[in-house]
């Protein structure tokens, strides 16, 4: 069971558009795939077409209660969710003092029956204890970068959290790669960003890259990935694509 972290403190960088539909380009492959959705906006489990998950995760932070009861099954062939909701927002304040609140969310992994392929970790845009929570409790990091030089700034700062959480809580982590998403390859700009991502980040950045695709905006609005909205636009084939290469690179 892969457990994988997808997070950016920076938003709009295209981390629920990437849980969501890498996870559908997965179950078309025939992986059983989790999202555990950590952001409050609930952005991927409204996408999903969740949009009343209860108190959902919060009794998993501060009720020490069973992730397995709050999984749903949705309509996308493979793919489950645990759903966030607005309740997510008081988990800083509830856990601040507590010990061992970094390892909330590991501990509530540990206990889930082995029956997935992937278990996919939206993370909110913040490095707060939800994302903290969400590194110490995976193996892997995605790190999706919107293809625009601005988002490189904060890149190297998440990468150094990621070493900081690998040293004190969690020796297994490591960044599974680096993800150029909404990428207009008609533009020097994009083009430049991405050479510039290979460049500094060598073989850690994924060949795969997202496109800028209006396709992938409107399944939101249809509570559908990409992969069943427009199976033939260029935005369900790239997460094909992702789906196909994260799979290579975990033999």
């Amino acid at each position: 069971m892969r457990i994988i972290a997808i997070t950016n403190q920076k938003g709009g960088s295209g981390k629920t558009t990437t849980a969501v539909n890498l996870a559908a380009a997965l179950g078309e492959l025939g992986k059983k795939v989790l999202v555990v959705d950590l952001d409050p906006q609930a952005s991927a489990s409204s996408w999903l077409g969740i949009h009343d998950g209860g108190r959902g995760l919060l009794d998993v932070f501060t009720d020490n209660g069973n992730l397995s009861d709050i999984i749903c099954n949705t309509d996308v062939p493979g793919l489950d969710l645990a759903p966030s909701s607005s309740w997510l927002l008081g988990v800083e304040k509830a856990l601040v003092g507590e010990v061992g609140a970094e390892l909330v969310l590991k501990k509530a992994l540990e206990r889930l029956p082995g029956e997935w392929d992937f278990i996919f970790i939206d993370c909110p845009p913040s490095l707060g204890i939800l994302s903290v929570n969400a590194l110490a409790g995976s193996r892997e990091v995605i790190v999706p970068v919107m293809a625009h030089v601005m988002a490189l700034a904060g890149l190297a700062k998440l990468l150094e959290t990621v070493e900081v959480i690998k040293e004190r809580l969690n020796p297994v982590l490591a960044v599974t790669g680096i993800l150029a998403c909404r990428v207009d390859a008609r533009t020097r700009h994009a083009l430049e960003v991405l050479e510039e991502l290979r460049r500094r980040f060598k073989g850690t950045v994924y060949k795969t890259t997202i496109p800028e695709n209006v396709r992938v905006a409107e399944s939101f609005s249809f509570a559908k990935p990409i992969t069943q909205y427009d199976s033939r636009s260029s935005g369900a084939e790239a997460f094909r694509s992702l789906a196909r290469e994260l799979i290579r690179r975990g033999k």
